[in-house]
């Protein structure tokens, strides 16, 4: 045999089995995307028109709240208080049961005052256990919003009879 015959002749090709070769589905799907993609080249109007509804689809998918019966979060509200009526001190930002209230000469001085002394919570009846009865005596408004102050008597304890502002969202 001469060189020319050895160049002229096909090579050899083994076929070899792979394990997790793609199945008859395979080329089903890359079929059906080739001809989505050819539908491109087409007919674009069509092609855009499909990508179109899908996206349509999934916004309409996403933004359907769901069950409309769930009920509303809410939070803590201002008790409807009357004035010379008697109600508890809660905290309604505690939910540790030996947090206090504390009670202020001015209403909005609550906003001001430092947490971080302890000279001021041993001394002339500034906080107060939570469930300490006490008798609303007037309101303060505050922030546009109407009762945010109480001015308070407090009716039972080792403070009985000192007064002092609280913020009404605390008097349950």
């Amino acid at each position: 045999m001469s060189t020319e015959e050895n160049t002229n002749q096909e090579p050899i090709v083994q076929q070899e089995t792979v394990v997790g070769a793609p199945t008859a589905e395979a080329p089903a799907a890359g079929g059906f995307l080739a001809s989505f993609l050819s539908l491109k080249e087409s007919n674009p109007k069509v092609f855009f028109g499909a990508i179109g509804g899908v996206v349509l689809l999934l916004i309409i998918v996403l933004s359907s709240g769901g069950d409309g019966n769930k009920p509303a979060i809410t939070g803590p509200v201002i008790k409807n208080l009357a004035i010379g009526q008697q109600y508890t001190l809660k905290s309604a930002n505690a939910y540790d049961a030996a947090a206090t209230v504390r009670l202020v000469s001015t209403p909005g001085a609550i906003a001001a005052y430092d947490d971080t002394e302890e000279a001021d919570r041993n001394g002339a009846c500034q906080h107060l256990p939570q469930g300490t009865i006490v008798s609303v005596l007037e309101f303060a408004d505050a922030y546009g919003k109407p009762k945010s102050y109480s001015k308070v008597r407090v009716e039972d304890g080792n403070c009985k009879g000192n007064e002092g502002w609280a913020l009404s969202i605390d008097i349950q």
